[in-house]
């Protein structure tokens, strides 16, 4: 028969209560010593709990006078963050990555069409307006694409959805940094078909959204895939 450790009981209690809104945000725990007294475990018993929920995300320790243990309630971008270690660890395919996003991410627009708050436009057009800068590197076209779409997915002011398009677009960006099919004339598509989203989630059109998400996401996953298809084919010729 397996015995929980010790410390693993004590994160369990202290996790369930800081779910349970027991602790609230940015609240502190109560401090090692009087943990060590409530509980009548060894101090070391104690931090080892405090680092499991540390690396949890659901405490953040500072030292000094004024440290703690604080609480942090899980957000999006623990979401994300636990969903880009699964990408990574089980090094999921880049076309899996974009039948994913064509799965989820016209139904991110029709909510945003729903949803959307003049703050959430103000990010859209502030996202197109640096996609159209063709002078910017291949970087900053990667990364202001990262920001739109996270953009769209936080307009839908659905938490899920937005943590898991915000690993989903991180690890797309990654695996198509280097991808020679990004020219041009492929901003310039993308930058067209960003504000044409944009206007239909303005426009509250749901439909209109939906339809555009899914032509573009479609159309950018058939170029990323012809591009990955070419360069596995191509065979040295021994020069």
């Amino acid at each position: 028969m397996e015995v929980p450790k010790a410390s693993d009981v004590l994160a369990n209690e202290l996790r369930e209560r800081i779910l349970a809104g027991e602790f609230p945000e940015g609240t502190v725990l109560p401090p090692e010593r009087d943990l060590v007294s409530q509980t009548k475990m060894s101090r070391t018993t104690v931090r080892e709990a405090l680092r499991i929920l540390e690396v949890q995300g659901l405490i953040k320790i500072k030292a000094g006078r004024a440290g703690g243990a604080f609480v942090h309630r899980p957000d999006r971008e623990s979401l994300a963050s636990s969903l880009s270690l699964l990408i990574r660890g089980r090094q999921i395919r880049l076309t899996s990555l974009l039948e994913t996003r064509e799965a989820v991410e016209p139904f991110c627009a029709e909510l945003a069409a729903r949803n959307r708050t003049d703050e959430d436009l103000a990010a859209l057009d502030d996202a197109n307006d640096r996609i159209e800068k063709e002078e910017g590197t291949l970087a900053d076209f990667l990364q202001t694409n990262v920001d739109w779409h996270v953009a769209v997915a936080t307009a839908s002011h659905n938490e899920l959805l937005t943590g898991f398009m915000m690993a989903l677009s991180r690890a797309i960006y990654a695996a198509t940094e280097n991808e020679g099919f990004i020219n041009a004339d492929v901003r310039r598509t993308a930058a067209r078909a960003h504000r044409s989203i944009t206007k239909a989630i303005r426009d509250r059109d749901a439909d209109a959204a939906v339809r555009k998400m899914r032509r573009h996401v479609h159309s950018y996953a058939e170029a990323v895939l012809k591009v990955e298809q070419r360069e596995a084919i191509t065979v040295p010729n021994g020069d």
